[in-house]
């Protein structure tokens, strides 16, 4: 009798266990509302590269050049998607062991290996479930964090062509820029975001990108322009738009997919998105005008170009900060960004004598580097309560943007010399003056924008 007794007991504690462990760990479901504003905002970040970026900065280079500029672009998309499934996302969020786990994933994830249909996304913010096992995944699908990543390693690259617009070569264009998400994006992607990354670890904030993206292709773009030299017809001033709606096309459409880039790094559909939302449009907002401002009592006139730019500067700013600062944060990043860009703009390049073509560096690079450090000053636990900034006492977080930022810029700056060096060995990178003074649309691509010409 008392065995009988004891094994009912043992069998109710069992019972009560297992009731418990299922009611504690429930089979944890993929979230529609989630999964459907991250698919959106995946083909926001796209409609950013194509055709947002190439009109902007087709519109920017002469008529002889634009349909160059828009073959880049989409030459991009179709290259690092392809090198993103076969070994890009495994080395950015992957894991690897011993030493190298801090600064580079390794190749489980490699051609998109050992990851199913109705695998949950390990990464998240906000959003989590606790599996059968204990650990903790997100509410979307894997393959949909995946893809949206691969916008993040696309566009990364595409905003260097900025930097060395109109005198490349095609092919050594393409060899450079694989080597150089290979080598560059990949590495600082996996610092910076993956969960083993050594600034990850280190406490380095970065919502959507104002460092792996911004600071990184804006470094690499006064490099290769450095190194690429000026063009033939460079006076020291910018040279005229060609097609100044194109530019302004190419602003607006920027704007809108950046909220995808943005509010879409939250890896949900929550107030968290909502505030990255709000304070991306009142950042470029700010920027916008305080650049029109400028211009007016630089120039006498406010220009739609010099417009169009300052929008662009505010996002770039507030990419880093979007999770982290609220909207009054976001105006002080507009406003700012807008001045210390226009300086580098209209002051500095010209002073320095480089010719940055259409301001990769002056915009993405500066304003990255302001963001990032902006982040660290201001953001408040309002918004995430786990974050504080220097102006409410953490200045450990400050110095850990700061030490981000060095970081990224040596990188960037030390590898990008390494891998143009290579790419003009193997296939040469610089155009000769003859085709240069052709246009690279007839030269590289045997194409013209227009059919006739004035």
């Amino acid at each position: 009798m008392k065995k009988y007794i004891v094994s009912l007991l043992g069998l109710l504690v069992m019972g009560s266990i297992k009731l418990s462990a299922a009611t504690v760990f429930p089979e944890p479901k993929i979230d529609a509302g989630d999964t459907a504003w991250m698919i959106t905002a995946t083909a926001l970040v796209l409609f950013m590269s194509i055709p947002a970026l190439a009109l902007f900065y087709g519109g920017l280079v002469r008529r002889k050049n634009v349909l160059n500029i828009f073959m880049q672009c989409m030459i991009i998309v179709a290259v690092i998607s392809i090198e993103w499934v076969v070994c890009g996302y495994s080395m950015s969020f992957g894991s690897s062991e011993g030493i190298l786990a801090p600064f580079i994933g390794g190749l489980d994830w490699a051609f998109l290996r050992n990851i199913s249909i109705s695998d949950l996304s390990p990464y998240f913010i906000s959003h989590s479930q606790i599996a059968p096992d204990g650990s903790s995944v997100g509410t979307i699908p894997h393959l949909v964090f995946v893809m949206f990543q691969c916008m993040f390693a696309v566009i990364t690259p595409a905003l260097i062509i900025g930097a060395f617009a109109e005198r490349i070569n095609f092919k050594g264009f393409v060899l450079f820029t694989v080597l150089w998400s290979l080598f560059v994006y990949n590495p600082v992607a996996h610092w910076v975001w993956s969960s083993d990354g050594w600034l990850y670890k280190l406490g380095a904030l970065d919502f959507a990108g104002g460092t792996v993206v911004h600071i990184n292709a804006g470094i690499a773009a006064i490099v290769t322009a450095i190194m690429l030299g000026k063009r033939r017809d460079y006076k020291g001033h910018a040279l005229p738009p060609h097609n100044i709606t194109y530019v302004v096309m190419g602003a607006a459409m920027l704007w809108i997919g950046w909220f995808g880039f943005n509010a879409g790094s939250g890896l949900a559909a929550d107030g968290l998105a909502a505030n990255a939302f709000m304070v991306t449009h009142i950042a470029a907002a700010a920027a916008a005008l305080t650049w029109a401002i400028l211009d007016w009592f630089n120039d006498g006139k406010p220009t739609i170009v010099g417009t169009s730019t300052g929008a662009v500067a505010g996002l770039v700013a507030i990419t880093p900060a979007a999770g982290f600062v609220n909207v009054g944060g976001a105006l002080i990043i507009g406003i700012l960004v807008s001045l210390i860009c226009f300086a580098m703009v209209a002051f500095v390049k010209p002073k320095m004598g480089y010719d940055d073509s259409l301001d990769a560096f002056g915009v993405h690079g500066i304003g990255g580097i302001t963001g990032s450090i902006l982040t660290g000053l201001l953001a408040t636990p309002a918004i995430q309560s786990a974050y504080s900034g220097a102006l409410l006492g953490n200045w450990h977080q400050l110095l850990v943007q700061l030490i981000a930022v060095v970081a990224v810029i040596l990188y960037s700056a030390i590898v990008t010399v390494v891998l143009f060096k290579v790419s003009d060995k193997i296939l040469g990178v610089r155009v000769t003056d003859k085709l240069e003074a052709i246009g690279l649309d007839e030269t590289q691509h045997g194409e013209t924008a227009y059919t006739s010409f004035d």
